[in-house]
């Protein structure tokens, strides 16, 4: 039994793993034809998943490492126990156009080589890290979510032509190639940790459609209520200040179909302007913005609890109904419990599918409190820090934020227990899902609009000789329309990850961006002993260098800001 943060087979079924998509050869593009599933299958879940942005289900934990002890005779099934009938398609794992069938029971994989979690497409968590490291301080590691690190880098993997995923999986060899344990490590002379066995990462990216340049013509129109903090802690320079010029700015923006409303609170709450078409009311809405003065204290229950209530007034049949709460989520007065807050609006989430999207500011950011109204809020958060970084969310990312393309999105990977000895998923500590729970469309997923990439990194350890089959991995999402479900799948061979992963195909492939980005997490993580370091982990000196000639290579503005903020944390760390 490895230390905390480390998972073989006889592990607890709790503590379960997280999973990828994946396909042979090197990079391979998968692009799978979905699956709609029976009507039948159906009943009992059309009053769920009335959701309009990423949450996550099942109970916390780190994610961990798995599928020790395996019987190299065991069959290995699909990644669950339950896939539509058929016959197979051009290539193992492909499904059929628009295949339907009934589903048939087969024998689940060894529970400990699944891996199942809700989708996620929050970034506050790498925003308030370079915000606070850029200030001279170190985050927290409790504030550092690696999965959010990771998907702040858009990748260039395939689009679908229509809604739900196209899956792209690929992989490469680390240079950890020692017989210690995860525990052991020692320096490799380069700057880089030798942790022990023939460890590989393994990436699996999904993609939703592009949000072309016409897409906000195409999408439903929106209703927004903002919910904006004007307690006295938004008065410092990036706050209330930063809201206001980016909520001006997006007011431009948006169509004359949409609708905004205006919630204040600071120790009440306040409605400054009820749900109110733009048309010709666009001036309405600038003078309420250019009133916004900070006042007394956080009293952020009420806020977004009189925020609901007005998206429920103002609530538009056929439109993107919203609630936006802009905040530093200091909160200090009136229900600061997230739950709680969440079980007074609970029917407006519900019965109406309003959803939250949460903006943070200011460098003193209640993390915490804001993840945790996203994640079981049935929304989403990122973090802005400067004028560049409000106006790329409210302007240039508006469609991703208002439209959708898949609800109750989740993943499920199902390891070989043949070809894999471990396997950790970094990051995703909340958005587990219990395994049974893949296909249980009650169960609350991600749900993800046009123009997005969600990534998904495993450190995998292979069984020595591995060859052949290592994953089978599926995602399912519900068509927003519809709520039918669908399914896309894919496998992985051990062959395709011999490639090292610092060489100049991967660069170009964005594997060396989602691996910095991932390793820089987890050293931010480090002292912290819920989480065990990743194998073959950089030094922070060794992984500036890397991020720095990345970001040279590449010319890329987002790879360079993550090769500056590598560089401060160095600071602190060595």
């Amino acid at each position: 039994m490895w230390r905390d943060g480390w998972h073989d087979g006889r592990h607890d079924r709790n503590n379960r793993l997280h999973r990828i998509r994946a396909r042979r050869g090197g990079r391979i593009r998968v692009r799978r034809t979905r699956r709609a599933l029976p009507a039948g299958l159906l009943a009992g879940t059309l009053a769920a998943a009335l959701l309009l942005t990423a949450c996550g289900g099942g109970d916390d934990g780190d994610s961990s490492y798995g599928g020790d002890k395996a019987r190299d005779s065991e069959a290995f099934p699909a990644p669950t126990p339950a896939q539509p009938t058929g016959p197979a398609g051009p290539e193992s794992g492909t499904a059929p156009s628009d295949q339907k069938g009934e589903i048939r029971e087969t024998t689940p994989p060894p529970a400990d080589y699944l891996s199942t979690f809700a989708l996620d497409v929050d970034t506050a968590s790498y925003g308030y890290a370079r915000r606070t490291l850029a200030d001279g301080g170190r985050p927290d590691p409790s504030t550092v979510r690696p999965e959010e690190f990771i998907n702040s880098f858009r990748q260039d993997y395939e689009r679908p032509d229509g809604n739900g995923f196209t899956v792209t999986v690929d992989g490469a060899r680390t240079d950890a190639r020692t017989d210690s344990g995860p525990d052991s490590g020692t320096e490799d002379g380069t700057g880089g940790r030798t942790d022990g066995g023939d460890w590989r990462l393994v990436r699996v990216g999904l993609a939703t459609r592009a949000a072309a340049p016409s897409e906000d013509d195409k999408r439903p129109p929106a209703a927004l209520t903002f919910v904006i903090d004007v307690s006295g802690s938004m008065a410092e320079p990036g706050r209330l200040d930063l809201v206001k010029d980016s909520l001006g700015v997006m007011t431009d923006q948006l169509r004359d179909d949409d609708s905004v409303a205006i919630v204040t609170f600071s120790d009440e709450a306040e409605t400054v302007l009820p749900m109110t078409r733009l048309g010709d009311h666009r001036g309405r809405v600038h003078e309420a913005i250019d009133t916004l003065k900070p006042t007394l204290s956080t009293n952020l229950g009420a806020g977004v609890e009189t925020g609901y209530g007005t998206a429920v007034e103002g609530l538009r049949e056929g439109a993107t109904n919203r609630v936006v709460l802009l905040s530093d989520a200091l909160a200090n007065t009136g229900e600061t419990d997230a739950d709680t807050i969440l079980d007074r609006i609970a029917d407006a989430r519900r019965e109406h599918g309003i959803t939250l999207f949460g903006v943070g500011v200011g460098s003193d950011y209640g993390d915490a409190l804001m993840e945790r109204l996203a994640d079981k809020g049935d929304g989403h958060t990122t973090y802005v820090s400067s004028t560049e970084d409000a106006r790329t969310v409210f302007v240039e990312q508006l469609p991703r934020n208002i439209d959708l393309t898949a609800r109750d999105a989740k993943a499920q990977v199902a390891f070989d227990p043949r070809t894999v000895d471990q396997f950790r998923l970094i990051g995703y500590d909340n958005r587990q899902v219990a395994d049974e729970d893949f296909r249980d469309d009650h169960v609350d997923g991600g749900e993800v609009g046009p123009g997005h990439t969600v990534t998904a990194l495993y450190a995998v350890r292979t069984k020595p000789g591995a060859s052949g089959h290592l994953a089978t991995a599926t995602v399912r999402w519900l068509d927003p329309k519809t709520r039918v479900p669908h399914e896309e799948s894919g496998r992985l061979d051990a062959e395709s990850l011999d490639r090292p992963l610092w060489n100049d195909e991967n660069a170009d492939s964005g594997l060396q961006v989602t691996a910095i980005a991932a390793y820089f997490a987890d050293a931010l993580r480090s002292g912290d002993t819920r989480w065990s370091r990743l194998p073959a982990a950089p030094s922070m000196t060794a992984l500036a260098d890397r991020a720095d000639a990345l970001a040279s290579a590449t010319e890329d503005k987002d790879v360079r800001e993550l090769a500056e903020a590598i560089e401060q944390a160095g600071r602190y760390t060595e």
